[in-house]
């Protein structure tokens, strides 16, 4: 695993070229991967146009090497969203820094819970994998979510 000292994690407005990139490649990946009506990723126009979700980027220098955004169900939990790992960084911490980062956030919010919905196919092994090394126990649907083959439900206590 590659050494991620110099990895700095910043709140992002979602204006650059490399994030709006990179959560293009995420959008046309989960739709190559799920069926229609199953992705739930959310596009650069909804991440910029919620007020409660805070989105993040992870860069070295001025490489960006990842994403992930919290998103606030209520005054008391929240959800993970838009978890991404660039290609090139990918098995490198890069995704495990930014989950970090997003359940520190959640616990200074005060929140009691986090939430996230995932992908059921093997494709989503590795990201489940991580969750539950986190501390993320499988539960059903939460919030506007509907049982759904595709998906995985996951939670963790805080």
């Amino acid at each position: 695993m590659k050494e991620m000292s110099r990895l700095q994690i910043r709140e992002d407005d979602l204006t650059g070229k490399q994030i709006a990139d990179l959560l293009r490649e995420h959008l046309e990946n989960m739709h190559e991967i799920t069926p229609p009506g199953s992705v739930h990723a959310l596009d650069l126009a909804a991440l910029r146009s919620s007020s409660n979700i805070t989105f993040w980027s992870a860069w070295e220098g001025d490489q960006l090497l990842g994403c992930g955004a919290l998103k606030e169900l209520d005054p008391k939990s929240g959800e993970i969203k838009s978890m991404r790992t660039a290609k090139a960084h990918r098995r490198q911490g890069v995704a495990s820094k930014i989950l970090a980062h997003i359940i520190q956030e959640a616990k200074r919010r005060n929140y009691d819970r986090l939430n996230l919905e995932t992908g059921a196919f093997p494709e989503f092994a590795p990201a489940r994998a991580l969750y539950a090394r986190y501390g993320f126990e499988y539960c059903g649907p939460f919030g506007d979510y509907t049982d759904d083959p595709n998906s995985v439900f996951m939670t963790k206590r805080l």
